[in-house]
């Protein structure tokens, strides 16, 4: 069991957010119990994670997509009110960590999908999201193994044949930066989504590029901080998927 303070407090540190200018507040959204000693994670908090949550018995629920980003209505109300509500009727804790879980080196989102896709040494590109790493394979052969580690079939764009060395990736939402993995001299760019113009984008640049899905590249991270925390802890931890095909 550990105290909500000490658990926000460790978090921030481990996943230094104070270095984040992001798009929402990182950390402790709304609180619940003091002390926790069972904790649900999942990807986005939506009203299906937080009933299934509620069901676990959780004292936390910890997310990578939560609430109350930047330019969205500040009212709450609809379904934004409906999900704090169920929050607080239970006294369940949020935490939501979203660029710090993309970015850290440990626990994040890039590094985890990197182990579940066989990539050596990844690395981030400078101080962007975007990493990079090393595969020795053709399109086809890698397009599959995105396929069966993610249990996704993916959007595909180049030369099947195409050998590939050298990949950047980062999860989620990511299209736009492409150009970090053509100016890295990337064989094949993957992130989550895709926009109308990248497929053009890719071809002109001879790089290949994957979209495996916004919510499929992000299940790992929050599923290794969870672990991390349940063994320094000592709490006990769930992983629930609420499937979402972006």
């Amino acid at each position: 069991m550990v105290s909500r303070q000490d658990l926000s407090q460790y978090c921030a540190d481990y996943l230094s957010i104070d270095k984040f200018d992001d798009y929402c507040p990182n950390g402790l959204q709304i609180e619940g119990r003091k002390e926790i000693s069972s904790i649900v994670s999942g990807v986005s908090a939506n009203l299906a994670l937080i009933e299934r949550a509620i069901d676990e018995k959780a004292d936390a629920l910890f997310v990578h997509h939560g609430f109350f980003w930047k330019n969205e209505d500040a009212k709450i109300t609809g379904i934004k009110r409906n999900r704090i509500a169920q929050l607080l009727a239970n006294n369940v804790n949020l935490f939501a960590y979203h660029l710090p879980l993309d970015a850290h080196t440990e626990v994040g989102n890039n590094v985890e999908l990197a182990k579940k896709l066989g990539i050596h040494n990844p690395t981030p590109i400078g101080d962007t999201l975007v990493w990079q790493g090393e595969i020795n394979t053709t399109l086809a052969d890698f397009s599959q193994t995105v396929n069966q580690a993610l249990n996704r079939t993916p959007l595909v764009f180049g030369d099947d044949n195409k050998q590939l060395k050298y990949i950047a990736w980062c999860t989620g939402g990511a299209q736009s930066y492409i150009d970090h993995g053509i100016a890295a001299g990337a064989d094949i760019f993957l992130t989550g989504e895709v926009s109308e113009q990248i497929p053009a984008i890719a071809k002109e640049n001879d790089i290949a590029f994957i979209s495996a899905g916004h919510h499929a590249t992000e299940r790992y991270g929050v599923q290794a901080l969870c672990q991390h925390l349940s063994d320094k802890f000592d709490l006990k931890h769930q992983f629930i998927d609420i499937d979402n095909q972006v």
